[in-house]
């Protein structure tokens, strides 16, 4: 290996073990473990008191419910201290009349974001980027985006992806771009020739023996 490799920095990788953490947040301290049974959404954010990161929490904030009903909590971070993170709730429930109900790491050592790969270089050696992993029951990274700067996240698109993986998980199945519950799934294609060629006598909708839909 040679020393540039090593200098490289670990990243989290899919359908791997996320990696675990302890951290102390605005509602007491918080590891991975904690979690178990649930599907996680950890997201970071570059600063509190900031226009954007303002706007993505306010709409997290206001997707709880429907998080909780999918079996899922969301998990804040930035490198900021508790005392920060508190500051600015109680001012977006001023401001805004938003209550943030869920909690956000205080991670002024880095090592939360540093072992999640939010520390990006290219955008800032100080700030965690918008990053976004979905974690599911069992503590296995499921999915992980980042976002710039400059740019807010969409909330309902991780709803969307939730429900999304619970049903592929569910059925067996993959899904669509832009699929919402109750729109038809894709049937994971045949393996051999002779799957192939039985695929469009199984009773889908195939356009083509690779490309089957259904309804669940």
């Amino acid at each position: 290996m040679t020393d540039q490799q090593e200098a490289m920095p670990s990243f989290p990788r899919l359908n791997e073990r996320a990696p675990e953490f302890k951290a102390p947040t605005t509602h007491g301290e918080k590891t991975l473990d904690d979690y178990k049974g649930k599907w996680l959404v950890l997201f970071s954010h570059p600063a509190d008191f900031t226009p954007v990161c303002t706007t993505e929490f306010i709409a997290f904030a206001k997707a709880v419910d429907e998080f909780k009903s999918i079996n899922t909590e969301l998990l804040g971070l930035s490198i900021d201290s508790v005392f920060s993170h508190i500051a600015w709730e109680t001012n977006i429930r001023e401001k805004f009349g938003v209550e943030i109900s869920f909690p956000i790491i205080a991670d002024l050592s880095m090592q939360v974001a540093k072992a999640y790969g939010m520390i990006q270089p290219g955008a800032s050696d100080t700030s965690a980027v918008r990053a976004t992993f979905i974690i599911d029951p069992e503590g296995i990274l499921r999915a992980m985006v980042y976002y710039p700067m400059s740019n807010g996240r969409s909330i309902p698109e991780f709803v969307r992806l939730v429900k999304a993986m619970q049903t592929s998980d569910a059925n067996g199945v993959a899904t669509p771009e832009g699929w919402q519950p109750g729109d038809k799934v894709i049937v994971p294609p045949p393996a051999t020739a002779q799957a192939a060629a039985k695929r469009q006598d199984e009773g889908y909708e195939c356009t083509d023996w690779y490309f089957c839909k259904k309804t669940l």
